[in-house]
């Protein structure tokens, strides 16, 4: 074929889906990263972490720039439309996954704009993560690649050759021309593939995402961001049970050539407050509702037992493994599958639940009567638990400690359920709660505390900081013109911005809580803490220039990571991430409502 891959950076990268499985198409026309069928499926196309050796499907121009010239998403959708400018003429790609209504579809439209331009398309389907190469055939006008549980099948008017266990093609569009590439993924022993109609299956999608869009109730000066964000929500939530993953990829490295690698194609339950909130802020109900229900199938059981996070359908066992025939993104070894701090103990994650029951009911999320029993439950648990040492909201694999931000969160779950009593007229031992609240904040304030500094640390004895620590105001522990929290700002400011953006905590330290060799980027969440805080302390100017900051990293289609790397001025982590998309949403409200933006249902 006559044009090489070029690798791209993170952010060079879209991602289209369909709310059950996502993949991402770089610049130059290559789609590099797809689970099939769902989002935590192994993938058929995992380049992304090797080479063209380990699956792409890339669709592009034969010759010239390989990247695209443009691209963009059509209007308020995850339609992707890529063009190229040539000397013979101008193509566009339309990628897009139609919403499911049995198998998944990659579509991909080659439209001839102007000229005529010569094109190439090369297909590596390579299975479980680009480790199996599948047995080709054709069937009929179809080709069919088929291993173990597996199969893909391709549909095109296009001939594509076999060779070298790849298959390719070139031909030729002319201005008004359009050639459809429509590729279906089935279970292994079904026999024939369903029929799409590509330009029917355009339609749809983009009259769903727009009749979709106009359910936003948000009319501020942020709302191209926001509407994007929301967006992005929407395709990482996994649309048969409500579960919303954190992000569509696995082992894209906080630090480029280390170690700090996740798979994040899983649903944690630190991300839920925050998750409800944006969507009930914006006018997403059925979307809220999805997720508190996902989440209350997900944690039910003994309190004990409740983890920080699930699979997409709920499951509790998501083994890690590491891929040792893939070498990782931009070298970045290993890539794991699975996550193994699933069996973490994590003290947050009961006020997490506890306060996101209680902003559902605040906001007359239907049908959550019967919860009372269960929210009951985990605070009888956590009167006998609160006081031991975990692993915190961070997941370090160092040793346990009294991390702050786990302690201030034991106390939103015994405050809501005081909260609960005092406003919903529920049922509960309040003096006993309002004794396990009081002690808890006392005990925060006495050994989480820095007077000499002026601020609250990382945890009991430690004279680190948390981003986290910026949300002690935000959960209602402390009011935000309490001097104990501005010092706190402050000093999480000084200590933890770099170039303008906020580390999680500090990682170059010997006595680091995570314990992991090697660096991290800017967080991207904690910086729009950040944002908010300065905001809710009356400095709102600052506020807006953080906040439009962030703005400016995202890619040219709107897309964030979960870290910035401000050595290299680039994204790094996994991609897209919805914990960095759902505090840009919050944030814009904030700043929007100061000035009216937000229109309240």
């Amino acid at each position: 074929m006559g044009v090489s891959r070029v690798p791209g950076w993170i952010e060079d990268y879209a991602m289209i889906g369909d709310m059950q499985t996502a993949a991402l198409v770089g610049r130059d026309g290559s789609i590099d990263w797809a689970c099939l069928p769902d989002f935590d499926s192994s993938a058929c196309f995992a380049a992304l972490l090797g080479d063209e050796q380990n699956g792409c499907w890339t669709l592009r121009p034969a010759e010239g720039e390989p990247r695209a010239t443009r691209r963009r998403y059509r209007g308020d959708t995850l339609i992707l439309e890529s063009e190229w400018d040539t000397p013979s003429g101008s193509v566009r790609v339309i990628d897009f996954m139609p919403p499911r209504g049995g198998a998944p579809h990659i579509v991909r439209i080659v439209e001839g704009l102007s000229g005529s331009v010569r094109m190439e398309t090369t297909m590596r389907i390579r299975f479980d993560y680009g480790h199996v190469v599948p047995w080709v055939h054709r069937t009929g006008a179809e080709l069919v690649a088929i291993a173990g549980p597996d199969a893909i099948w391709l549909s095109t008017p296009i001939s594509l050759q076999g060779h070298n266990f790849t298959h390719d093609a070139t031909f030729t569009v002319t201005a008004g021309q359009r050639v459809p590439f429509v590729m279906t993924w089935h279970p292994s022993q079904v026999e024939e593939s369903d029929h799409l109609d590509a330009e029917k299956a355009l339609s749809r999608t983009e009259r769903f995402w727009e009749k979709w869009v106009n359910q936003c109730t948000y009319e501020g000066p942020y709302r191209e961001a926001v509407i994007r964000s929301l967006i992005v929500l929407k395709a990482l939530t996994y649309r048969p049970t409500g579960g919303i993953v954190a992000a569509p990829t696995t082992s894209l490295p906080e630090e480029i050539g280390g170690v700090r690698n996740w798979d994040y194609r899983y649903c944690w339950l630190r991300d839920a407050t925050i998750t409800l909130e944006a969507m009930i802020r914006s006018g997403y109900k059925d979307e809220a509702l999805a997720w508190r229900e996902w989440l209350v199938r997900a944690i039910a059981g003994e309190p004990q037992l409740m983890q920080i996070m699930y699979g997409i359908r709920g499951e509790r066992r998501l083994t890690e493994w590491e891929a040792e025939w893939l070498p990782g993104y931009e070298a970045s070894r290993p890539v794991r599958i699975g996550n193994a701090a699933v069996g973490q103990y994590q003290l947050d994650v009961y006020g997490e639940v506890m306060d996101v029951l209680h902003l559902a009911r605040r906001h007359n999320i239907r049908g959550g009567d019967y919860l009372w029993g269960l929210q009951r439950s985990l605070v009888n648990y956590l009167e006998w638990c609160w006081d031991e040492p975990d692993e915190g909201l961070w997941e370090v694999r160092g040793p346990r400690q009294h991390f702050v931000h786990s302690k201030v969160m034991a106390w939103v779950a015994a405050d809501r359920a005081v909260r609960s009593i005092e406003e919903f007229g529920k049922e509960g031992p309040i003096e006993r709660w309002r004794a396990l609240r009081d002690t808890i904040h006392a005990e925060v304030c006495e050994y989480g505390y820095d007077p000499q500094r002026n601020t609250f640390t990382q945890y009991y004895g430690s004279k680190e900081l948390d981003a986290a620590l910026l949300l002690i105001p935000e959960v209602g522990f402390l009011p935000y013109d309490d001097p104990r929290v501005v010092g706190t700002i402050e000093a999480v400011r000084k200590d933890l911005m770099v170039d303008g953006f906020v580390l999680r905590y500090r990682t170059d330290l010997d006595d680091s809580a995570d314990q992991l060799p090697g660096n991290e980027g800017a967080f991207l969440a904690c910086s729009f803490w950040m944002a908010n805080a300065l905001l809710s302390i009356g400095r709102q100017d600052e506020a807006r220039e953080l906040f439009e900051r962030l703005l400016s990293l995202r890619n040219d289609v709107g897309l964030l990571a979960e870290e910035w790397d401000p050595r290299e001025n680039r994204q790094v982590g996994n991609f897209p991430q919805a914990f960095s998309h759902v505090p840009l949403v919050t944030t814009a409200l904030n700043l929007s409502t100061r000035q009216g933006g937000w229109r309240a249902e």
